[in-house]
């Protein structure tokens, strides 16, 4: 499965249950391999199963507690059959004309002052890395929420990736 296809799978997959989420991760194996050690799940993996370069998408347990994400990224290692990783999270963003609407120094002013803006938006970031280099974002809008309308490249969240591709190392 190439990249594009598999980061619009996650993305999907995570936009069916709609918003307010809290982050989910998957590990990414590759397909002949989970096939090596799980036959039967050959029926339900499609295509993917004659393509020896697939992966295939394991979602993780759910996060817990409000540990910040830099915090959790900067502790989670992968083991070597895990050949990539995905996150998908939402966050808020702002445009930068918002700036000198917001405090400076307050932190939960800061978020309440961000969450009341009128020109926030609601955004859904997917994030897929391999341990070979390999990268792909997707941005969705939730004044957008369509599928045709998810904005999909390499670095539309730079920081994210290469927080994410850190775990694999």
């Amino acid at each position: 499965m190439r990249l594009v296809q598999l980061i619009r799978e996650i993305e999907q997959h995570v936009a069916t249950a709609g918003w307010d989420q809290n982050p989910r991760f998957f590990a990414l194996a590759l397909t002949s391999e989970l096939l090596a050690l799980e036959p039967g799940l050959a029926a339900t993996l499609g295509d993917a199963v004659h393509d020896p370069h697939s992966l295939t998408p394991i979602e993780q347990e759910p996060l817990q507690g409000d540990r910040p994400l830099d915090d959790l990224l900067a502790t989670t290692t992968w083991p070597p059959e895990v050949v990539g990783a995905a996150i998908v999270l939402e966050r808020l963003v702002l445009p930068p004309t918002a700036e000198t609407d917001l405090p400076d120094d307050d932190q939960a002013g800061l978020e309440s002052a961000a969450a009341s803006h009128p020109e926030r938006q609601d955004v859904r970031m997917a994030v897929v890395v391999t341990r070979d280099g390999g990268r792909i974002c997707a941005l969705r809008l939730r004044s957008h929420d369509v599928d045709a309308d998810v904005l999909v490249g390499e670095d539309l969240v730079p920081r994210l990736a290469d927080a994410l591709a850190a775990t694999l190392t």
